[in-house]
């Protein structure tokens, strides 16, 4: 497996403990997950229905803001891993530096792989990928541009799974146009990752044949269920989205206080300059919290945002040692 976040294994391993005494702020999880999780217990024994499945889309549609076709699946990273079969085998560009996952899935399908540093790069790529906002660093790109793209690449894959938090820059409402795709992941904003549920967003003919790849029960019955509520509580939403912007800059500041520097971040997750980034890491390991650092990027610390007024205690007493 690459190098990501939530490897608490590899925490155990070398500090010790139990994985339900560790705060795992490696990943870009809400760790004040949707808290309304029981399901009836038929959907454990029985096979979605496509009535099921067709609700769960409606939902999904609506949060997003979009009609377009749109197709559940086990989270972003299932729909990831099929996109090199939407096209046959050209140029693939990918704006980074960015998730790990797209050159080497790319590069494994047997696409020519180039990672590029701006946007006017991606043009002339069959498939051109962007992360918007962009994981690890938070960037975020203009929608306009963005568009400007579609008629310059054969398909524009727009990966949102961070978007929930900030949903104004979402592209979603624009799908179902040739060449845009988009990628939504449920599990991050809703804090219900180990659920596996995404979404892709796109045209008729993308969703369609994402959708035969994926096969005829691509989620569970539980994530139909949880999902569909989730996605349709606007409430919870708007009070996780206002929550999120006030914790990251109470996590700034507690970052300032050990001088280090804000590189960028979203509101589920931040990226810090430490200088030394192990240091840091090993640090706040001591006090069983983790982190997650970047080999090619000695200084670079990610963190998550603490989710209970305890986990935020159990930080402050580490960075103050």
């Amino acid at each position: 497996m690459r190098e990501h976040g939530g490897n608490l294994d590899v925490a155990q391993q070398r500090f010790g403990g139990a994985a339900e005494d560790w705060i795992d702020l490696s990943t870009g999880i809400n760790r004040v997950p949707y808290p309304d999780v029981d399901v009836e217990p038929r959907q454990w024994r029985a096979l979605p229905s496509r009535s099921d499945i067709e609700s769960l889309h409606h939902a999904a549609r609506q949060a997003y803001g979009t009609d377009a076709p749109i197709v559940a699946m086990g989270g972003a990273q299932a729909a990831i891993q099929l996109i090199s079969h939407l096209a046959s085998r050209g140029r693939a560009r990918i704006l980074a530096p960015t998730y790990n996952e797209y050159a080497a899935m790319f590069s494994t399908a047997g696409w020519d792989v180039t990672e590029v540093s701006d946007l006017a790069a991606l043009a002339g790529a069959d498939i051109a990928v962007v992360v918007n906002p962009n994981n690890p660093d938070g960037t975020h790109h203009d929608r306009h541009e963005l568009l400007a793209l579609l008629p310059r690449v054969g398909r524009l894959v727009v990966d949102e799974s961070f978007a929930d938090a900030v949903p104004g820059i979402s592209l979603a409402p624009e799908a179902g146009q040739p060449g845009l795709l988009i990628l939504r992941s449920f599990g991050k904003f809703y804090g219900l990752a180990g659920l596996r549920l995404g979404f892709a967003v796109g045209s008729e003919p993308d969703i369609a044949a994402l959708a035969a790849m994926a096969g005829p029960w691509p989620v569970s019955g539980a994530a139909i269920a949880i999902g569909r509520r989730a996605l349709l509580d606007h409430d919870w939403a708007t009070a996780t989205i206002a929550r999120l912007a006030d914790d990251c800059v109470r996590l700034d500041a507690a970052a300032r206080s050990q001088g280090w520097t804000l590189l960028g971040g979203t509101p589920l997750f931040r990226l810090f300059d430490t200088g030394d980034a192990l240091a840091a890491q090993e640090k706040l390991a001591r006090a069983q919290i983790w982190s997650r650092v970047f080999q090619q990027k000695p200084g670079w610390l990610r963190l998550g945002l603490p989710g209970s007024e305890a986990e935020w205690s159990r930080l402050s007493a580490a960075l103050s040692v």
